[in-house]
């Protein structure tokens, strides 16, 4: 596993300076990466890579994700990169992102669904899931389709929750799957960004062997699930994300668990965007563009890819 080594065709997001040296990210990986010390001329590599920001070129990278470190950048010849820009659809008309304090949300309020999140995506889907138990069967059917655990799954290929790394984006896509067309519900995706600064988003693996995650963004499905307090009803914003937790949970409670100093000083989420389902990865850092992927070809490659891998 230590040496384990994921070679894609890849957009930079950014190069940012990082507290011990530059950290490079990448719109189709989650994972803050640095350059690994073994490679040489490290400066002509960082100035490819901006270059390739601003060109808007993509790059094929060899990256090393236990270790957290690109070992290589190559230019991807003619007929891979007009592949890739054939299959790289971006989604059109995208909801805004907006900056966060997760320290000032009040979680009473904010997870009802129309009093503080009047996001206008909602107004495209009105069949959202009618009760918490509902909801739970969903998070019960994704979870056990876990490629951590024995054969045989109700879809294909298994969506490996226990490889928490990176992947978030396909993980996503195929619950989305699940939730629209197996079950009939809305399911828009939420996605959380660590793009100020020094930010990351910080997790504890806690259900994967309790080692500390980080990442430059994350995403998953968001339904609205209506409830029930004495005479009140109301919607929530819930989250499924059986890699994080057991069970669906608030909104703010998984922007919260991003925010694990232990794991990281500046464990920080800087901003929070929800888009609708088709939406897969971000396509720049600020947030404000995000591909697709209608076939669920990437996703099911991903997933296929990440399968045996494990996070501690």
């Amino acid at each position: 596993m230590a040496n384990e080594k994921d070679t894609g065709i890849l957009t930079v997001a950014a190069v940012r300076k990082g507290k011990d040296g530059k950290e490079i990210l990448f719109n189709e990986r989650q994972q803050v990466f640095s350059l690994a010390s073994s490679m040489k001329s490290a400066d002509k590599v960082l100035k490819r890579l901006k270059g390739a920001i601003k060109r808007k070129e993509p790059v094929r990278a060899v990256l090393n994700p236990r270790k957290g470190v690109l070992e290589k950048i190559e230019t991807p010849n003619a007929g891979e990169v007009e592949e890739f820009r054939k299959t790289r659809i971006l989604l059109d008309k995208p909801s805004k992102s907006v900056r966060i304090d997760v320290n000032s949300i009040d979680p009473t309020t904010f997870n009802i669904v129309d009093h503080r999140l009047k996001w206008p995506i909602f107004k495209l889907c009105k069949k959202i899931v009618p009760n918490y138990k509902k909801a739970k069967e969903i998070f019960d059917f994704c979870a056990d389709q876990s490629c951590n655990l024995p054969p045989p799954y109700d879809i294909s290929p298994c969506i490996p929750f226990q490889y928490v790394r990176d992947g978030c984006y396909a993980r996503a896509h195929k619950m989305r799957r699940i939730i629209t067309t197996q079950y009939g519900y809305c399911c828009e995706k939420v996605f959380s960004f660590a793009n100020q600064g020094q930010d990351r988003l910080a997790v504890k693996a806690d259900k994967w062997g309790g080692c500390c995650v980080t990442w430059w963004y994350h995403v998953t499905p968001l339904i609205r699930v209506k409830v029930s307090l004495g005479p009140w009803r109301f919607v929530l914003a819930m989250v499924i994300d059986p890699g994080m937790f057991d069970k669906p949970v608030l909104l703010s409670t998984w922007l919260s668990a991003q925010e694990n100093t232990f794991c990281h000083a500046n464990a920080n989420v800087s901003m929070y965007s929800i888009q609708p389902g088709s939406a897969y990865s971000p396509a720049n850092y600020a947030g404000t563009a995000f591909t697709t992927d209608p076939a669920y070809t990437a996703t099911d490659a991903t997933l296929i890819a990440y399968s045996g891998l494990t996070t501690c």
